[in-house]
């Protein structure tokens, strides 16, 4: 896992703010990092040059073809790119590992980022895949993606769900438990190649679906950003705060650091002038700046 981890710096899918400039996200909240799984598709580049492919997909073509065009596109990059390849092969070893492949009947991926993963899991895993989409329509495709067909019944079967990163599991209990669940059949483990920590793992666990994850932003993470020279002493410490209490911490830096916000509200960047907005009309941090 070493490597995987040294691939989150190198691939920028885990970015660190430096100490005194923390992120504006999008909520209204600062913070000191941005986690993006899907850069370990190679890199940024990479990772938005499939995004866009795919948004034009979803535009332009049927559901049902959908699959098979986004499955001879991750293909070729697993081929072509060696950032890529050892992800997706330490997945596929970590699944074989951890689980046993016998029990698994399918392979599912949600729209959109999970495509990045769980086409190439199913094909190498000789599964099964069932696409789904945020409307909780439904296409299965045979491991090389060769047959393709909306679906309405997939009855009593067991399904390996394979992510990009687990948050606070909002997808899941929105879209991709309840497409699987109306198929007839339920999600029994599922896999990401980044956890955040933040609740999602025991949201799952509770709902009796096994949760695997290959890299969590976690201490052990931030030790080897420190080790590599990703980070200094000062952002480490920013981190270990902003992991022991998000909100308290960016507070205190708030209070430390009065300039960060006179700033933001003088910046000709309109997304940051949108969220300092949205921090001081909602009070986030609950002290009462006035604009």
């Amino acid at each position: 896992m070493s490597k995987l981890m040294s691939l989150l710096f190198e691939t920028h899918a885990f970015k660190v703010a430096p100490e005194n400039n923390p992120f504006w996200y999008t909520s209204g909240k600062i913070g000191p990092y941005f986690v993006n799984g899907d850069y370990l598709y190679g890199s940024e580049t990479d990772s938005k040059e499939l995004l866009g492919f795919i948004d034009n997909e979803l535009e332009n073509e049927d559901k049902k073809d959908i699959p098979a065009h986004i499955f001879e596109k991750v293909l070729a990059h697993y081929k072509t790119n060696e950032t890529y390849k050892y992800v997706i092969d330490s997945l596929k070893d970590y699944i074989e590992k951890n689980i046993d492949v016998s029990s698994i009947d399918y392979i599912s991926g949600g729209e959109r980022r999970d495509w990045y993963f769980s086409n190439l899991i199913a094909y190498f895993l000789n599964k099964p895949h069932v696409t789904i989409y945020k409307d909780l329509t439904t296409v299965v495709s045979n491991s090389q993606f060769t047959e393709n067909a909306n679906i309405s019944k997939i009855e009593n079967k067991k399904f390996l769900h394979v992510a990009d990163m687990l948050n606070q599991s909002a997808s899941f209990t929105r879209a991709w438990i309840p497409a699987i669940k109306n198929l007839g059949s339920s999600i029994v483990w599922a896999v990401f190649m980044v956890d955040r920590l933040e609740g999602g793992t025991e949201i799952l666990s509770n709902l009796d679906i096994d949760v695997h994850s290959l890299l969590k932003i976690n201490d052990d993470l931030f030790i080897k950003a420190l080790d590599l020279g990703v980070i200094n002493t000062e952002q480490l410490k920013m981190l270990r705060d902003f992991k022991k209490n998000p909100d308290e911490s960016m507070k205190q830096f708030l209070i430390s650091n009065p300039e960060f916000i006179e700033n933001a509200l003088k910046s000709d960047n309109s997304r940051t002038l949108k969220r300092v907005n949205t921090l001081i009309e909602q009070n986030i941090y609950g002290l009462n700046y006035k604009k």
